[in-house]
């Protein structure tokens, strides 16, 4: 495609270390709607991007904005302490010099910028841990792309755990109306009820309730544990992981002064009469928490990592490669998760720690 005569000013960044350390956002597949997302919301919502820095090449955006027909002011920083005047989309590349960024094809994924994608990712995530950014918000990635180049994750979120040292984090999802976490994410559901136990549900039921505590700023919050069988076993007619797996955890965290009622039937937990009552619905699979989030919620979620030692939020849909390029898109979800980074960024005064 014939790229437009749009004017794309790029300026380069002056330093300062009186500023407190930025939001980083990585664009994820670059041949997605990542940098789309991102440029329309800076298009309309310039102020949601102060204190923000995007952690990519430049001109995976500046040629996605003449694609679109964007005028865009585009600011370099050649490191995180850069001041990015009012009005320009600042832009920090953390490749090493010695990796190529390689040309992108707007909706075609490309091994070739595998690495790339990846290094962005682990070095917005390392600047976050350092204390050199305060909170990562990601766009999506092709995970396809990526674990065809050797990236061994099954995404985003096992990722930065294993970056992080983390034995165990917990993918949360988060709208106005519901908050789901889960205790598995990315597997066969044949395999769910073999690598639940007690132990593991214990401590991400610990690490629900205390990121609810710290990032969200909930004093005391309350939570419901899903059961995994339908009606949550029917007293055992349906299957015993309730009894013999789920209840133990659930009687240890209220031990330990955790507000948790369950195991409870996925199927009416969900209702709005009964969900109001709790802060959180922890899930024992993908689709028992994703599918009435994204119900209630698509395009308003956002997808978050507890139990990291930094702020990670993310979008809650994929790359959309057919819509790439197409400024169809909506960016309603980009905005959401650089919100809540924000708002959970505020929340956090000081270090946390977790214990594994």
């Amino acid at each position: 495609m014939q790229l437009s005569n749009v004017k794309v000013a790029i300026r380069h960044a002056t330093l300062s270390s009186s500023k407190s350390p930025p939001l980083l956002l990585t664009l994820g597949e670059p041949a997605g709607i990542g940098p789309d997302c991102v440029l329309l919301a800076f298009q309309a919502h310039p102020e949601l991007f102060q204190g923000l820095i995007i952690a990519a090449p430049i001109h995976w955006l500046s040629e996605r904005a003449e694609q679109l027909g964007i005028q865009m002011n585009f600011h370099v920083c050649h490191s995180l302490e850069a001041t990015v005047p009012h009005g320009h989309l600042g832009c920090w590349n953390p490749l090493p010099p010695d990796m190529p960024s390689l040309p992108v094809t707007t909706g075609t994924s490309s091994s070739a910028t595998a690495a790339a994608v990846i290094t962005c990712i682990e070095l917005a995530a390392r600047a976050c841990m350092s204390g050199d950014a305060v909170a990562l918000i990601t766009a999506p990635i092709e995970k396809a792309v990526l674990r065809d180049s050797g990236f061994d994750f099954p995404g985003h979120t096992e990722f930065l755990a294993s970056l992080s040292g983390k034995q165990r984090v917990v993918m949360m999802l988060a709208s106005d109306q519901l908050r789901v976490a889960l205790l598995t994410t990315h597997m066969p559901l044949k395999d769910v009820a073999g690598v639940l136990n007690s132990a593991n549900i214990l401590n991400d039921l610990k690490i629900t309730h205390h990121d609810l505590k710290h990032l969200f700023g909930i004093a005391t919050p309350r939570l419901a544990l899903c059961g995994l069988n339908p009606h949550a076993g029917e007293q055992q007619h349906f299957g015993d992981e309730e009894m013999s797996i789920l209840t133990p955890a659930i009687e240890q965290a209220q031990q330990e002064g955790m507000l948790i009622d369950g195991p409870l039937p996925a199927d009416t937990l969900f209702s709005p009469n009964v969900r109001c009552h709790y802060d959180a619905i922890v899930c024992c699979y993908h689709d028992q928490g994703l599918i009435p989030i994204k119900t209630l919620s698509f395009g308003d979620a956002v997808n978050i990592t507890l139990g990291l030692p930094f702020i990670r939020t993310s979008v809650d849909h994929g790359t959309a490669m057919d819509r790439a390029g197409s400024g169809k898109v909506s960016y309603s979800s980009m905005m959401e998760a650089i919100n809540m980074a924000r708002q959970m960024s505020q929340h956090t005064l000081h270090e946390v720690t977790y214990a594994d």
